[in-house]
This record gives structure tokens, sequence and C-alpha cells, in this order.
């Protein structure tokens, strides 16, 4: 080997110590491993909105080929895009930035803001995308644990802040607790922190409100959103953030050039224009949630917890991996934990259709009973 690619192969083998991002096992591999039918599957692991009918999204989709060249590198249309979101949160166009998906803005604030040696601050348990980003930047990670009711333990996250400290990353709702933190809890640590402040909002839509008027306030904060969960596009890969024009202008300038395709921003638009379609869709959920929160709770050795998002997170008095395989077995896909705080055997399933969940309720009662 050419001596003067050393720094090659030093890269090579830095990059390959890298934990890697994994995402959760598939319908495609469940059908390879256990010889299930496609159509058998309860897919409850992603979060993703069910409630949105496929035919009133491959309806956008028509018409967004029927307006497309993709021969052609997008236009204005992330432009239209960002003045279309500036009337949906009420904020000016000028405060936000689209991304290829929520996780892209993540990285993106990460390489922007943070250099070897400082420090990132999160809570436990939540989304893991910021520890790789750290990592990547060769930053430390570090977390503070929720309290026992899921709330922020403010105090702690202020004393874990030092002069090194450069971001603090909130989930609200919390992915994987599916509680709302108190607006109040929020504001203050917005306030106080010393450094830059991300709310990631993935599954506002679901709750009780949002913090993005605070970005009027305040410098420091980045509030994430989404298409992937209410909106239902999250196979298109389309996030958004809203911050203060000045902070907002430095992550414009950041990223290679035409980050979304064209046919992403496109939909993107169709799907603000027809936001009844989300509303409807989101409303139905909400009202299923409570009703299999409270068939997840009547069955013996369940503990189900209320939930701001579209999942709900529940806890069992049977091992989780003992669960989760019979739960594959019978073609139920759930995102299992284990240990979550003080709860073991912890398992958060999407909140599906009313027929998926009731499978997956009495497919629990015949395993834990």
């Amino acid at each position: 080997m050419n001596n003067a690619r050393g720094w090659l192969v030093s890269r090579i083998e830095r990059a390959s110590r890298f934990e890697e991002y994994t995402v959760d096992r598939t319908i495609e591999t469940l059908v390879k491993q256990r010889g299930l039918l496609i159509t058998s599957i309860a897919k409850l692991n992603y979060n993703e909105n069910l409630f949105i009918p496929p035919e009133k999204t491959r309806f956008l989709l028509e018409q967004v080929a029927d307006e497309c060249d993709v021969r052609m590198y997008p236009q204005d249309e992330i432009n239209q895009l960002r003045e279309s979101l500036s009337e949906y949160v009420r904020m000016p166009a000028e405060c936000i930035v689209i991304g290829n998906g929520s996780d892209e803005l993540i990285d993106r604030v990460t390489r922007l803001f943070v250099e070897k040696a400082d420090r990132i601050i999160s809570i436990d348990p939540t989304f893991p995308i910021l520890k790789h980003c750290s990592k990547y930047q060769g930053a430390e990670y570090s977390t503070v644990p929720l309290q026992d009711n899921f709330e922020l333990n403010v105090p702690a996250l202020m004393q874990a802040a030092d002069e090194r400290t450069r971001i603090l990353y909130v989930c609200s709702p919390n992915n994987p607790t599916g509680n709302q933190f108190n607006f109040e809890d929020v504001k203050t640590l917005t306030e106080k922190f010393p450094g830059l402040v991300i709310v990631d909002e993935a599954y506002v839509e679901f709750a009780r409100y949002s913090i993005v008027p605070l970005v009027a306030e305040y410098e420091n904060l980045v509030v994430l959103r989404t298409f992937s969960k209410a909106f239902g596009l999250a196979g298109l890969r389309l996030g958004y953030a809203v911050a203060n024009p000045n902070l907002a202008s430095a992550l414009v300038k950041i990223p290679l050039p035409f980050p979304v395709s064209t046919v992403t921003l496109k939909m993107g638009l169709k799907a603000l224009e027809n936001r009844e379609i989300m509303e409807a869709a989101v409303n139905q959920l909400k009202v299923e949630r409570e009703r299999l929160l409270a068939e997840l709770n009547k069955i013996a050795g369940v503990t189900a917890f209320c939930s701001d998002a579209n999942f709900i997170l529940f806890s069992m008095n049977k091992p989780c991996e003992t669960v989760y395989e019979a739960l594959l077995e019978k073609g139920i896909l759930v995102k299992k934990f284990g240990r979550i705080l003080k709860m073991e055997n912890c398992m958060r399933t999407t909140v599906g259709l009313p027929s998926v969940n009731m499978r997956l309720v009495e497919a629990l009662k015949g395993i834990l009973n």
C-alpha cells in the first residue's frame, strides 16, 4: 500500500468504530425469517400514521407526477414550501429551514455548532439520533434521566451544563415515553441554558400545544418538525426547522445543493393544501389512542402509559424478549426496549387502525395470561 495513504486507513478504521444507526426489523425481513405472508403482518414499530388513507396519498402523488418534470432540478418549490409552512406554523418564512427529514436537520445543526471536545446533553430515554451525530463530530454526549413520572428534571439538566456544552436536545412529545413535557419547564430550559436548545416536535400534531411561538423570544431555540408522522409522508423524508432568522439563515447555507427532491417538496405543498386529510386522521387516531390505552390496561400484567403522540409505551410482567418473539410469530411488529428508568420489560406500539390494535391486544392476552 502507498504509505502516503496511511491517513486513509486510519480514517476508515476510525469510522468503523462508530456505532451504526440501525433501523428496526422490516416487514421484508420478517417475511423471509418467519415465512409469513406480507399482507398478514401488523407493522406497529415505526410510529407511522396508518390513519392516512393510502388512496388519498396516492391521489396527491398522481397530481405531483402530472406537475413534475423530474429531469429538471428543483426550481422555486423550496421557497413555496417555506411560505406555506409560514402560514401553517404562523411564523415568518425566514424563520423556516427545509431539510431531508428532521434527522438531516439535526445533523446539520451539530455540524455547524459542535466541534471536537464540545458537549451535548439530552434526556434519557429519548430518540437516539443526536448520540450518533455527536460521535461523528468528536463531541461528548451525556444524558440526564427523566423523573419517574417521565417529566423533565430541570435542575439536573441545568447542573449538567458547563462552559463546553453546546446543545440540549429535548423530544416533546418524547419518544418513547409519549408524554409532552410541561410548557414552563421547556421555556425555563430555553431561557437559562447556555447553548442551543433543540426541541423535536415530530409528534406535536397529536399533542396539546407547540412551543414554536417561543422562537420569537429566544435566539437559541430550534424547533424541529416533520411530515413523517401526522402527514403520513415518512417515505418521502421531509422535515423543517423553525428558528430565529439569524440562526435559520446560518442553517440554510450549509447543506449540499438541492437537498430535497422536487417530488418531495411538491408533496409537502399538496399535504399542506389538503391538510384536512391530516386533521381528520389525527382526530381519529386520538380517539383510538384512548381506546387502545384502556384495552391494554385491562390486560393482567400490562401497564400502559398515557400518550400525547401516535404511540403507546407499556410494560409487562413477562420478559420483553419472550413476548416480542411470540408477537413476531403472530406477525405483529412492535418496538422492544426492555428496561426504561425503573420499569422492566417495556415495549412501544404504534396506534394502528382499530382492527390491528385489537389483534395486538388479543395476542398479548394469550401470551401473558
